[in-house]
């Protein structure tokens, strides 16, 4: 990756519904280069897709927490089809496998501390868990532009 390509990486993590004219136009590309460029992007993976970031408490889901789960030992060889299993519910917004004193972080939103519990009582029926820890989430903020951090690029620290 070239200094373009990161240019056209800032550019639509700021705003992705910008046409190719006006990406182009902003990086100083042709348009048919700009087009190349992303596209290439996207074939090798750096470029995974474009999201919606939906306000959460807009479709009542206010409550969020992040639940720590500790796994039986003897469970180590499903955790894989334990980790899909959790991201498929719909109260669940991300997954982390983690080292520590936890094995799994789960980001969940809904609508109230009610259903939050019973979500974790529904959770601890689960013959894979030792453990679950709940930490309620009162504020969450999420950086929308991610640069690389390769050689030559150093945190400001």
């Amino acid at each position: 990756m070239d200094e373009l390509d990161l240019a056209i990486l800032d550019r639509l993590q700021h705003d992705v519904r910008q046409t190719n004219r006006e990406l182009a136009a902003a990086v100083g590309l042709a348009p048919s280069s700009c087009l190349a460029r992303v596209r290439a992007l996207r074939e090798a993976g750096v470029i995974r897709g474009a999201h919606v970031d939906v306000d959460l408490t807009a479709i009542g889901r206010s409550a969020q927490a992040m639940v720590a789960l500790k796994i039986k030992p003897q469970a180590f060889g499903s955790a894989g089809t334990f980790e899909r299993w959790i991201a498929d519910l719909p109260e669940t917004l991300s997954v982390f496998m983690v080292s520590g004193a936890s094995d799994f972080l789960v980001h969940v939103a809904v609508p109230d501390t009610d259903r939050l519990r019973e979500f974790v009582l529904a959770l601890a029926k689960r013959p894979e868990i030792a453990d679950i820890r709940t930490s309620i989430v009162f504020d969450h903020t999420r950086k929308q532009v991610v640069e690389p951090l390769g050689p030559g690029r150093r945190s400001t620290s």
